[in-house]
């Protein structure tokens, strides 16, 4: 099904919830990329951003492969993500300060 390019992005979301205040809609774009979203404002506090990196952290080790969030508009400059070799959650970006 993902291989044919003609369904490619046009495959429904699949929404799931790690916790009931934490949604991720997954995206089917491309075979080779998960791609999903997850709204900013709902991982504010550190117990919510917990769920988060254990969220990624579940994918990538189930997987075996990184998992990287990528700020909305600026794929390509992964902030956070899980790290196969290092088996957690680790900052990609340095952090702004201001």
């Amino acid at each position: 099904m993902f291989s044919d390019p003609d369904l490619m992005g046009s495959l429904p979301d699949l929404r799931v919830w790690p916790t009931l205040d934490v949604p991720a809609i997954f995206r089917f774009l491309d075979d080779e990329v998960i791609d999903f979203d997850v709204g900013l404002r709902e991982l504010q506090g550190q117990e919510r951003l917990d769920v988060f990196c254990g969220f990624l952290r579940g994918i990538g080790r189930r997987l075996g492969k990184p998992v990287l969030m990528h700020p909305e508009g600026d794929y390509g400059h992964p902030v956070l993500g899980f790290d196969v070799e290092a088996d957690r959650v680790v900052l990609l970006a340095e952090p702004l300060v201001m």
